[in-house]
């Protein structure tokens, strides 16, 4: 049994790697699918009469990451942020089996002509560190796989807005100071007390490691600061994040209602103010206990669907390696008092490093814990799709008599004043759809809307069954998701997963666009067509039943739900997903707005 008693934040560390092997086919849950193998990029061979160069210094990495600390330093003072963080988008962007997947593909479908561009803001640690950018994320440093993590946002001291995910963050040890919209008074009166406080912030002496000064950095507090990743737009002028472009010509904007404001006040997605709480607890000793305190679960629609072993973060995770958690079967009842002791385990054949019952129940203990939090991710997901839309209807139009058909229709509303629902990222998500259903007298389902097909996604034009002819096509589905459009080589229009035109090019890749792309709308043979809301704006969904499913006179029942997916299904097999990372996102997919109306048909 291993010993999982958390060891001093300077003893654990994980050794950046450079190797480049691209093995993150085997991140989520499965190892490599079947007839895959891992993409290797050879790296360059150095000339003949080059000398061969020193020995790399083993202490390198320890050394850059002490210039980089993790978020797992700052729970020490700041543990409820650290908590409502871990769970996070921001917290997931790194670590994300998606993220790497999408990543992977599209820089082989291009050619590597993205290069580092995407972990730039997914990963902007592990960029600063310079591990490579197609380094397996079990060999990455703990903090570059922390995502959007503390010293992301609060060790940047610059205004940055349109430079398409750039940024540098400040180096420095966990004593050097930290950016803020605070002014620091209540840090310095902790610095002046240190040994009351029991804190070190010079590394000079016993105590807590912590900052010695917190700098007033107004622009982290604005929308701008949120800019530089969340309105992006690559090589050949396609916009793939357009959260600013919407949110600069909003009420909101006009308001002064700032993007921290919806989603870290103390309401999710809704300008409602803030919390108030300690800047941070030092050995019991509220700091600062009235301030305005922002929250920082970051609320929004997204999800995780990493192993549970490996995300939210939870420093108790950290007595087993990734790549160790990678073959726990979390699905099955490995660890589970039951399992444990009903002789079920000695039937099961467990990896080597799981052989042992009290790692597995250790580990079943920390996924219990982390899928609890999933749970309460899941709610404030719920409150924040609610709180920003509304639906109303069935409006009907026309008699409603047996045999005659029946046209109705519902009002989705955007109640959001600040960007378009949905809004985000990527033409190929996120996705919400209405699915309806109408139930005769007798209980049976009649007709539907917005129905999924056996792999889950929507029986539009990309399902698998509608193209084999298992399905009938659902020639009314309303579908509010983003689409990229590229020109085939036919000159006609095709929607497509990825904006790489590869119908008019043998070895397609990603042309620099011929303007700065931060002022072009698309190029020509590129485009997103949006079928989102805009801010507070609404959109009818209409449906017609045909009258012979409406044989008989009595009541019937019309349901309603949203449904909101972080990924199409379709997209994930396009890029190699495993069939757990599939599942997962099935599973976790939020239905919102849910009722049903009964009414009568003579």
């Amino acid at each position: 049994m291993r010993k999982l008693t958390r060891a001093p934040w300077c003893i654990v560390k994980i050794a950046a790697f450079c190797g480049i092997l691209v093995s993150i086919n085997a991140f989520a849950g499965d190892d490599l699918l079947d007839g895959e193998e891992p993409v290797v990029i050879a790296p360059p061979k150095p000339a003949a009469a080059e000398p061969a160069k020193a020995a790399e210094d083993p202490h390198a990495g320890l050394l850059s990451e002490e210039q980089y600390p993790s978020a797992n330093q700052c729970a020490t003072c700041h543990k409820q942020i650290y908590d409502e963080w871990r769970s996070s988008n921001h917290a997931y962007a790194g670590i994300s089996p998606m993220f790497h997947k999408f990543e992977d593909k599209i820089n082989q479908l291009a050619q590597g002509t993205p290069g580092a561009f995407c972990v730039r803001c997914h990963m902007s640690v592990g960029t600063s560190m310079k591990e490579p950018r197609e380094m397996p994320i079990w060999d990455r440093s703990q903090v570059s796989r922390e995502g959007v993590t503390c010293i992301t946002c609060h060790r940047v001291n610059q205004k940055y807005t349109r430079v398409n995910g750039e940024r540098r963050i400040e180096p420095g040890e966990i004593f050097n100071p930290v950016y803020g919209t605070g002014d620091g008074k209540a840090l310095t009166d902790v610095v002046a007390k240190k040994d009351f406080y029991k804190v070190n912030p010079n590394n000079s002496g016993p105590g807590i490691p912590v900052h010695n000064k917190v700098v007033t950095f107004e622009e982290i507090g604005k929308s701008e600061f949120c800019l530089s990743c969340h309105q992006v737009a690559v090589h050949p002028g396609i916009k793939l994040e357009v959260v600013w472009e919407q949110y600069r010509a909003s009420p909101s904007l006009a308001k002064g209602t700032s993007c921290q404001d919806c989603h870290m006040g103390k309401e999710p997605g809704v300008a409602s103010g803030y919390a108030t709480g300690p800047a941070a607890e030092v050995n019991g000793n509220k700091i600062n206990p009235g301030r305005k305190r922002s929250n920082h679960n970051f609320f929004g629609p997204g999800y995780p669907i990493a192993h549970p072993g490996l995300f939210p973060h939870n420093p108790k995770a950290s007595g087993f390696k990734p790549k160790e958690w990678l073959t726990f079967d979390y699905r099955a009842d490995w660890g589970k008092p039951a399992f444990e002791k009903n002789g079920a385990a000695k039937k099961t054949k467990f990896p080597a490093e799981w052989d042992s019952a009290d790692d597995r129940i250790s580990a079943r203990k920390i996924i219990d814990e982390n899928i609890a939090l999933l749970n309460e991710k899941k709610e404030l997901r719920r409150k924040t799709m609610e709180n920003g839309s509304s639906v109303k209807g069935p409006f009907f139009s026309g008699t409603r008599k047996a045999g005659e058909k029946l046209s109705f229709r519902y009002e989705i509303e955007n109640k959001n004043p600040g960007h378009n629902l949905p809004s985000g990222s990527l033409g190929a998500q996120p996705e919400i759809w209405a699915n309806v259903a109408l139930t005769n007298p007798e209980g049976k389902n009649i007709w539907e809307s917005g129905y999924v097909d056996s792999t889950g996604d929507m029986a539009d034009l990309h399902s698998v069954d509608v193209q084999q002819g298992k399905l009938a096509h659902d020639d009314q589905l309303v579908n509010l998701q983003t689409k990229f459009l590229t020109t085939n080589i036919k000159g006609t229009e095709r929607e497509m997963f990825l904006p790489i035109n590869m119908d008019g090019d043998q070895i397609p890749h990603i042309r620099p666009a011929g303007a700065p792309n931060s002022v072009l709308n698309h190029p020509n043979t590129v485009r997103m067509e949006g079928r989102s809301i805009p801010p507070l704006g609404k959109r009818n969904a209409s449906y017609s039943v045909p009258g012979k499913l409406l044989q008989k006179p009595g009541k019937y029942k019309l349901s309603f739900r949203l449904r909101s997916r972080a990924e199409p299904i379709y997209f994930m097999r396009f890029v190699g997903a495993t069939q757990d990372m599939q599942q997962a996102m099935n599973e976790w997919m939020l239905d919102y707005h849910a009722y049903s109306v009964e009414f009568e048909v003579k």
